[in-house]
């Protein structure tokens, strides 16, 4: 049984990471031209509805982690879209200097979120 201020952090913890989803989701509507784009010359068939998946999965995945319903199939979602996207938008293999530095550190940023939502996971199930 988790204390209060177990719960708490608990929240916190689940309104930081589906919140970062939520917010990436609405924000990559505005850049949906970009990234399909993007996708296309990366080889990725059929861009478009992937985006539009990929922006689908973001939004409720996220909100379910904020609301603790399907917390861990909800996280097991956003682990498996970061396998996918990680590589793709965070390609720093490809890249030199300050470019290859930024793509660094988005590519070690969703490795954290991966741990984060391996560890709601854990303590979900």
């Amino acid at each position: 049984m988790l204390s209060n201020f177990e719960n708490e952090i608990l929240l916190a913890a689940r309104l930081l990471l589906g919140g970062a989803f939520v917010f990436a989701g609405l924000r990559n509507i505005q850049n949906a031209g970009f990234l399909t784009q993007l996708m296309t010359t990366r080889g990725v068939p059929q861009a478009r509805p992937m985006l539009w998946l990929g922006i689908v999965l973001q939004v409720v995945s996220g909100a379910l982690v904020i609301s603790g319903v399907w917390t861990a199939a909800a996280a097991l979602c956003l682990v498996l879209f970061l396998i996918v996207a990680t590589p793709m938008f965070h390609n720093f293999w490809d890249h030199q200097g300050s470019e290859r530095a930024s793509r660094i550190n988005g590519f070690v940023g969703n490795v954290a979120l991966t741990g984060g939502f391996l560890a709601l996971m854990g303590q979900a199930l």
